[in-house]
């Protein structure tokens, strides 16, 4: 894909700001093992993309919504997901009974994944836009999810009760399932909302 002056150095940029907000996020977190898991992603995320960027670059869309989802997950890392402020504010603001920030990190969970998982079947696979697409990008996102609360468990049983901040779980024997439809949500939202965006952008990629 040929890209313009702006396009050109977007990416830079949003890889430089990457590895800042990770440096920042990994100053003083409230847990450094939780910090750890939480930013995983990020660290063995960023440099597949700068090892990939010329043979498989993504579309402009998808480097963004990484970088949103990189920012959840550090922001989460720093604090805990049951410590994130905002979430705190918004449990007092709205008489909740938990911090919700969890459940906005496991919506981004299926939204940018999906998305990513739709770019990957689109340009690697015969497959075309429509019904067997959407079906199959909502699967992977839930396995993706799935996979996810299976390192918790392993984690849990790895360390026991030290791995609370990690789960996140706030009381609720729920979690699990609400984290997995919550990632459900965010895959059938992504694919409704950024589709016809996804395709555009595609379609103006070299054949």
């Amino acid at each position: 894909m040929k890209m313009n002056g702006t396009m050109r150095y977007e990416n830079p940029v949003l890889a430089g700001l990457t590895v800042l907000a990770l440096a920042a996020s990994g100053m003083a977190p409230f847990d450094r093992p939780t910090w750890f898991l939480e930013t995983l992603p990020v660290m063995l995320g960023l440099p597949l993309l700068i090892a990939t960027r010329r043979r498989f670059p993504l579309t402009p869309l998808l480097y963004r919504l990484l970088f949103v989802h990189g920012l959840i997950l550090m922001l989460g890392g720093t604090y805990t997901y049951s410590r994130v402020p905002l979430g705190l504010w918004l449990q007092d603001a709205l008489d909740l009974s938990r911090n919700h920030y969890d459940r906005l990190g496991h919506l981004a969970q299926g939204f940018i994944p999906s998305m990513l998982t739709r770019e990957i079947l689109l340009r690697a696979t015969p497959l075309r836009p429509g019904g067997w697409l959407f079906f199959l990008v909502t699967c992977v996102a839930l396995a993706v999810s799935a996979s996810y609360e299976f390192v918790e468990w392993g984690v849990a049983l790895a360390v026991g009760g030290e791995a609370d901040a990690f789960l996140a779980t706030q009381g609720d024997v729920w979690d699990t399932q609400w984290d997995m439809f919550m990632a459900l949500l965010g895959a059938l939202a992504a694919q409704a909302l950024l589709s016809r965006l996804h395709d555009r952008q595609l379609a103006r990629r070299p054949v």
